[in-house]
């Protein structure tokens, strides 16, 4: 019995085609699949007859749900955090080098992207997005933060919609995403196969991607973009439950889902969403490397917590979904706390320059 490779690296024609193979998995991204991505990509950025790097997800569920938080989490509990740090720390490296590498990248996204999809996806230059497109960065819901530079992509997002997606987790379609700029394109899922062929032909990427998108329209938040920004424009997390309270109380077009959010929020880890809003306090200044080093930092603060442990059980494990976090309340979290995690840590990781 033959074991399938949890990663497709293939050359064809013009193109170097990366295919996350786990589909049981929702290709959930592990180090070994790292360990074979990144020397493929340093390989192909110095081969001429590839022009361009096509990545995509098997199956029709899934471009890549995330990085696989389970065995991260088996391994902290073991006392072997060290060892789940060195996944965090390969992985960052290989989503500094695609936010740097020299040719056209184009992720096409038909399905679940979340956590570890969106580090292989968000810093390429073309993200493409199908009609099975879902993303999310749901990291606050299990005492994590939305990391894989996060940090870089979610501030600088227009309208705090950034702000919004990591202080709360929210699926969108793809229709959101290109309205906000997750997704550079939408294209028809049935037009996967057409658009890839033609890839792979070679010719100009802007113009393939151009013969096949669509206009997806304006999408589920169109209505809501000015309230998001103004309630997720405040700088402290209490400061936006706050004025979302005060959407809820007041009535209005907005009450009922400015109701919804306030409750969902208060349900996550108090820590992780103050840990996300410093991430988004802090980003926009920041280029991609600097910020991945950030959440270097703060995942390992975050590794000898305790709500990231919580969260897990929580949500993957007993899946009772009922987290006992600590602190319990967002008025008891300690704002030096939090700062802490962002402090330096010994022997930084120094994220490897483009073509190195």
């Amino acid at each position: 019995m033959t074991t399938e490779p949890e990663v497709l690296l293939e050359e064809k024609g013009a193109a170097g085609i990366i295919t996350l193979n786990r589909p049981k998995a929702l290709n959930a991204l592990n180090l070994p699949m790292v360990r074979e991505i990144l020397p493929r990509l340093r390989a192909w950025a110095k081969d001429p007859t590839i022009t361009r790097v096509v990545i995509k997800g098997s199956g029709e569920k899934a471009f890549c749900a995330g990085g696989d938080v389970r065995s991260i989490y088996d391994l902290g509990l073991a006392g072997r955090a060290e060892e789940a740090l060195g996944f965090f720390r390969e992985e960052y490296v290989l989503n500094d080098y695609i936010g740097s590498f020299s040719k056209p990248y184009v992720a096409l996204i038909d399905g679940i992207c979340m956590g570890g999809g969106f580090g292989l996806s968000a810093h390429g230059a073309h993200r493409v997005a199908g009609d099975r497109y879902l993303f999310a960065m749901p990291e606050v819901n299990i005492g994590l933060f939305p990391d894989v530079g996060g940090t870089h992509v979610l501030p600088r997002l227009p309208g705090a919609f950034g702000v919004f997606l990591a202080l709360t987790g929210t699926r969108i379609r793809a229709a959101e995403a290109y309205a906000c700029g997750l997704a550079t394109d939408v294209v028809p899922s049935v037009a996967f196969p057409a658009l890839e062929d033609a890839l792979v032909a070679g010719g100009d990427v802007e113009q393939i991607l151009a013969d096949h998108r669509i206009d997806p329209g304006p999408g589920a938040f169109a209505d809501r973009a000015d309230f998001i920004a103004d309630a997720f424009g405040h700088p402290e997390v209490s400061a936006i439950l706050a004025a979302l309270d005060k959407a809820a109380t007041t009535g209005g077009p907005h009450g009922e889902f400015a109701a919804a959010t306030a409750r969902e929020m208060r349900l996550r880890s108090p820590t992780s969403l103050c840990i996300a809003m410093e991430q988004m306090r802090r980003g926009g200044a920041l280029d991609l490397g600097a910020c991945l080093k950030l959440e270097l930092r703060v995942v390992t603060r975050v590794m000898a917590g305790h709500d990231f442990y919580e969260g897990v059980r929580a949500v993957l494990v007993d899946r009772d979904n009922a987290p006992k976090w600590q602190p319990s309340k967002l008025d008891e979290v300690d704002s030096a706390v939090i700062a802490a995690h962002f402090d330096p840590i010994p022997n930084e990781l120094e994220l490897l320059a483009p073509g190195a």
